[in-house]
């Protein structure tokens, strides 16, 4: 584990991981808040926590194709502690809200310009990483940032079932702000790389640019570069396919997961949490030992791997529904997925051209949550009301996880410009 920590010894670098153990800790205590109060309102039904999730994820689409453009265009540090300072601001006033007992249409205006603003702030994390540590280090250190989710899905849901029950849903809420106010200072604090005396030339470069490029012909230039590089349109294609994955389970497993535990937030909660810990431990592991395999066989063999678990998860909780075997499976199944986002991410930072990025990432989110967004409604509707039970949806998925695992084994060789 010595080449951790000397990438943690990276004052700048340990400074950005931190903060996001920090803030995602509050938003994932916030999202299970939010669960909380939509299962209380409208208990057992997928199509009202489909609407509440598409809320989150519309700014997406919406506000990611700009985002990315002037991510690019603005200091990546600058951008992210504004955006959090925003967001602990903005997050505050959902407890008020729920105070004066405003009409969920007006909270959901609020959370839908929370998460807007965030739209800036993580394509601006994942493109800063490459300015802060060495090339050599790109492996170890997109490992160590995948971690902070890990972790922060460790506490912040793990604990957040329990708090949520202990604090309520405007407790929750403001434990977020006072996450996103820390993670914010923290980012502040990251040093900066250029002189002084060269701030005033690139702001004159940026000047330029804004006045000789519209956002729109940035946009297409983002849209060229991504089908243009091979790299970025294989991990295109995988990210779509994740995000439809996940999409397809997210609401239906929240509903499985509920009805056979017979619990609302804490068994959930503490579920999402062992899945966070053991995608932890596949996040280091595969930093530390990743490089020995190419991210392409380390995609399909995680894919493979992933659905066989899902599959024995569902079953267990159908036949065997004890929470100790369900735990133990959904750390197996956290092991099995933490290869496929950071070998995405190493291959973005490997491949692409440091002034485009933040387009990149931005236009990686969007392919993410179309297919997201598309198949959460699909598995939705075909719940709610077709009658498909959620177990099946599942099950269907981990057989989707598996073949697409064993096609790319057995194609990778005819599709050379796969081998990455």
């Amino acid at each position: 584990m010595s080449k951790f920590s000397e990438v943690l010894k990276n004052r700048n670098f340990f400074l950005l991981w931190l903060g996001q153990i920090i803030s995602q800790f509050g938003e994932r205590l916030a999202q299970m808040a939010l669960i909380g109060l939509v299962s209380l309102l409208y208990p057992g039904s997928t199509i009202q926590l489909a609407k509440l999730i598409f809320l989150t994820i519309f700014p997406v689409f919406l506000i990611g194709p700009v985002a990315g453009v002037y991510v690019d265009r603005w200091d990546r540090r600058r951008t992210m502690f504004v955006c959090d300072f925003l967001r602990c601001l903005l997050v505050l006033l959902l407890p008020l809200l729920l105070i004066l007992k405003s009409s969920l249409s007006l909270i959901y205006i609020l959370i839908f310009i929370i998460f807007s603003v965030g739209r800036f702030f993580i394509p601006a994390k994942l493109s800063i990483v490459p300015d802060l540590v060495r090339k050599e280090d790109l492996l170890i250190a997109n490992s160590l940032v995948h971690t902070t989710g890990m972790v922060a899905s460790i506490l912040g849901f793990g604990i957040g079932g329990l708090i949520i029950e202990w604090l309520g849903v405007r407790g929750g809420l403001c434990l977020n702000a006072v996450g996103f106010f820390i993670s914010g200072m923290l980012i502040f604090c990251i040093g900066q790389r250029k002189a002084v005396n060269l701030k005033i030339k690139q702001l004159s470069r940026e000047i330029v640019e804004v006045i000789r490029k519209s956002v729109i012909q940035e946009i297409k230039e983002g849209i060229v570069y991504f089908i243009k590089q091979r790299n970025v349109r294989f991990t295109g294609a995988i990210v779509f396919f994740l995000g439809g994955v996940v999409g397809a389970m997210n609401v239906v497993m929240i509903v499985f997961v509920q009805d056979a535990l017979q619990s609302t937030t804490k068994d959930l909660g503490l579920l999402i949490a062992f899945l966070g810990l053991g995608l932890l431990l596949g996040s280091l592991v595969y930093g530390r030992f990743g490089q020995r395999v190419s991210h392409f066989k380390a995609i399909s063999f995680s894919f493979i791997v992933s659905g066989m678990i899902l599959a024995v998860f569902v079953l267990s909780l159908i036949y065997y529904p004890y929470f100790l075997l369900a735990a133990g499976l959904a750390v197996i199944l956290g092991l099995g997925i933490a290869p496929i986002i950071i070998s995405c991410i190493t291959l973005i930072h490997r491949s692409s051209q440091n002034q485009m990025m933040g387009r990149v990432f931005s236009s990686l989110d969007i392919l993410m949550y179309f297919a997201f967004v598309l198949f959460m409604f699909l598995s939705s509707l075909l719940a709610e009301y077709v009658g498909v039970a959620p177990n099946a949806i599942l099950l269907f998925v981990s057989c989707s996880l598996i073949l697409l695992g064993l096609l790319n084994f057995v194609f990778h060789r005819k599709m050379s410009w796969l081998h990455v």
